[in-house]
């Protein structure tokens, strides 16, 4: 089985958030930077599972310039066979899925797998624009994914029910919680990622359909109001009068 999974760079989420060029850019000063936990936790660790079940390759994509090489290294590390780097600065997710596309048309992977969404952007819809630039079938919020054959069940939980879908290779799916349990490298694995090929790719598509008009930072928390828990009428009161949410 041949499988392609879709990494980004994000941000850790303990990172200080700051904006640069009159609040329209994000500023990386100081910013630790990781694999979207999406992308690394339930898409990359479930595509090495069901290559060490049903055996294959893994190979890891990302659009991003050379300060993505330490993520990139560390899906090596988990377990990935080799990676794909587009040397692109990426603006938007149509830039970042049709070079993406662009690659996977040149090879025949029977599974490309990404995150549900990235946790910067909070953006889920490369996997979308992915499927129909490839025009392959492709299932979102995939919390389950067993492999028969050329058929693929996939479990996913939707508003407090659980759906179950089938879908036939090539396919395009997207990862969240319960698709798989999170890895940690281990030093065999640090070791032989540093061996393994990484292809830097130049960009097919740089056309830009979106951009970042201004940031802005959430107001900052107020100061917490303590109220006796005997006195549900003043907390009704206060809800009602001032916070204005009933």
């Amino acid at each position: 089985m041949k499988l392609l999974v879709c990494i980004s760079k994000a941000p850790d989420t303990t990172s200080k958030i700051a904006f640069t060029d009159g609040n329209t850019k994000f500023s990386e000063a100081g910013v630790q930077f990781i694999i979207n936990p999406y992308d690394e936790w339930y898409a990359l660790v479930r595509a090495l599972e069901l290559k060490e079940t049903l055996g294959g390759t893994v190979t890891v994509i990302n659009a991003g310039k050379a300060d993505s090489e330490q993520i990139i290294r560390k899906a090596l590390a988990l377990g990935a066979d080799d990676a794909v780097r587009i040397d692109l600065d990426p603006a938007d997710a149509y830039q970042v899925a049709a070079n993406i596309a662009a690659y996977a048309k040149t090879e025949q992977f029977d599974i490309i797998l990404t995150g549900k969404e990235t946790i910067d952007y909070n953006g889920g819809v490369v996997g979308g624009m992915l499927a129909e630039m490839l025009d392959l079938p492709y299932v979102s919020m995939s919390s389950k994914l067993d492999v028969d054959g050329t058929t693929i069940k996939i479990e996913r939980e939707m508003e407090g029910v659980k759906e179950t879908v089938q879908v036939k290779t090539p396919c395009v799916i997207s990862a969240q919680k319960g698709m798989a349990e999170a890895r940690i490298p281990n030093m065999r694995g640090i070791l032989a990622s540093k061996t393994k090929p990484v292809k830097v790719i130049n960009p097919d598509v740089t056309v830009v359909k979106a951009g970042v008009k201004v940031f802005a930072l959430p107001a900052e928390k107020t100061g917490c109001k303590m109220i006796s828990p005997d006195d549900a009428a003043q907390l009704v009161g206060m809800l009602h009068n001032d916070a204005k949410v009933i």
